[in-house]
């Protein structure tokens, strides 16, 4: 049950508050749908609306429609049924329309063709348009992100970006804006997408009470890296770029200069850059930080090693070196990184609970 505690009021009582308009969200709903791409948003713009009554807040409201190609259940991916309404005239749709992401969605094999020309037309004629997930792939094959930078989940963002070559894919945001096309990360960063419209259509007060609620982060700390697998580029063909490959992941604390690389797989300096980076498809610097990186990231999870002590294992050579890199590459520190994702369950945080409607 959704409860909205009593927040004081100084506004004059006497001062009338206008009537709120209204503002469509139109969530689309398909078979293999990820439910949580849908429900989530449609919690938080539920929420927002009862936010808004408590405090009679007089600017809008939401009404939320969920429409699919005919009427009835729609089976998500995960075997929860959704109610859908059928679709309505594209021209029809004002306000937000809201894809969700789902089976098939990134092999554009989710909706069919018509489906797909009523989200161009339905985009075209909605004031604002926003994807969740792999929903991006069916904006994009919908023509409707030529020129846009674009999110998605991080494990399909580059293959967005090699199917769309028209849109500047953000391979870490949570979400991202572009004009009145709005998208997402994975899953429940369509909660973090729903939160920002809120705030960007009712304000960050309203949306902050409603992230309270959900127990959620109003603004996530750092990008989505940092939920990232790693991803590993394939080993090379030429026996000298992998034999440079296996040196760099057998130590990655060892002294791994350009040149000390060269020397043992028998190749210049020059020429192994070039070669690695034509087979391996980044430099070998890139790719050493990259193997440094997840090594500390290991370790952070299952040691309760030192800053320090972590950065020489793992070849960073100092803590700030670590924190640094730690930083640009995955949106976060080490140490909020290891708070989250620490594997030692040893000593357990103690529970904290606050009753706030007894």
């Amino acid at each position: 049950m959704f409860v909205i505690d009593a927040i004081a009021d100084s506004r004059n009582p006497e001062c009338v508050t206008p009537s709120p308009t209204h503002h469509d969200v139109w969530l689309l709903a398909y078979e293999g749908i990820q439910p949580l791409d849908l429900v989530g948003p449609h919690e938080v713009f539920d929420a927002a609306n009862r936010v808004a009554d408590h405090r009679n807040h007089g600017t809008l409201r939401y009404r939320l429609h969920v429409v699919a190609s005919r009427p009835g259940p729609v089976v998500g991916e995960s075997g929860l049924a959704i109610h859908a309404s059928s679709l309505p005239n594209p021209d029809a749709v004002d306000g937000t329309l809201l894809i969700p992401g789902g089976n098939g969605s990134a092999a554009g094999t989710a909706i069919d063709a018509n489906m797909l020309r009523w989200v161009r037309d339905a985009g075209l004629a909605a004031g604002r348009v926003a994807s969740v997930c792999t929903g991006t792939f069916i904006v994009a094959d919908a023509g409707l992100l030529q020129g846009k930078r674009a999110a998605t989940h991080w494990a399909y963002a580059g293959q967005l970006a090699a199917a769309h070559p028209e849109i500047e894919v953000d391979h870490d945001a949570i979400w991202v804006r572009d004009g009145t096309f709005w998208s997402s990360a994975g899953v429940t960063a369509g909660i973090d997408l729903a939160l920002a419209l809120v705030e960007d259509d009712l304000g960050a007060d309203i949306a902050q009470e409603v992230s309270r609620w959900l127990v959620v982060f109003l603004r996530r700390p750092g990008g989505q890296s940092q939920f990232a697998a790693t991803v590993w580029s394939e080993r090379a063909e030429a026996a000298p770029i992998r034999q440079a490959q296996d040196i760099i992941h057998a130590d990655p604390a060892a002294e791994l200069s350009i040149e000390t690389l060269a020397e043992r797989v028998g190749l210049s300096s020059r020429h192994l850059t070039r070669r690695f980076r034509t087979e391996v498809g980044e430099t070998p610097a890139r790719y050493i930080e990259k193997v440094r990186l997840e090594a500390a990231r290991q370790q952070l999870q299952s040691t309760g090693a030192g800053m320090q002590a972590i950065a020489k294992h793992c070849g960073f050579g100092t803590a700030e070196t670590l924190r640094r890199t730690f930083q640009r590459r995955m949106g976060v520190s080490p140490d909020d990184y290891r708070k989250r994702f620490a594997l030692d369950r040893s000593h357990p945080p103690t529970a904290s609970h606050v009753h706030l409607n007894s």
